[in-house]
């Protein structure tokens, strides 16, 4: 089991920018992949981005390509999200995930497959 806890969200007028930043409790390790999901009021959860540094492997919604960027720093136990020139739907709950698991082989928006899950952070874009 991951601990993780989300930090980093806010309120941004659309076009603005924030990283969000997922501490883990312990370390990350490389063979996991780790990802960020949202969900907006009466919506489903949705996957953002992911990565899987053992696979060299990263994954972006659609929506979100050119704009988010994922990264993670393995030593100080941390996964970001950096996401620029936002837009009013953006907003959302942001949720950090993990699969240590890794049964799919790559990098992945499986919301089934993450099996720890931070208490998620808002973040509100205005127009």
């Amino acid at each position: 089991q991951v601990l993780l806890m989300e930090s980093g969200g806010g309120s941004v007028q659309a076009g603005g920018s924030l990283r969000l930043t997922c501490a883990a409790a312990g370390p990350i390790y490389s063979s996991f992949c780790m990802a960020w999901f949202r969900q907006a009021p009466g919506k489903e959860r949705e996957a953002v981005a992911a990565i899987y540094p053992a696979g060299d492997d990263t994954y972006y919604a659609d929506s979100v390509k050119g704009r988010f960027t994922i990264s993670q720093d393995i030593g100080k136990n941390r996964m970001y999200l950096q996401m620029n020139g936002l837009k009013p739907e953006d907003t959302a709950m942001y949720y950090c995930a993990a699969d240590p698991l890794v049964r799919l082989g790559r990098a992945h928006g499986s919301l089934r497959e993450y099996s720890d899950w931070g208490q998620g952070t808002q973040v509100t874009v205005s127009s």
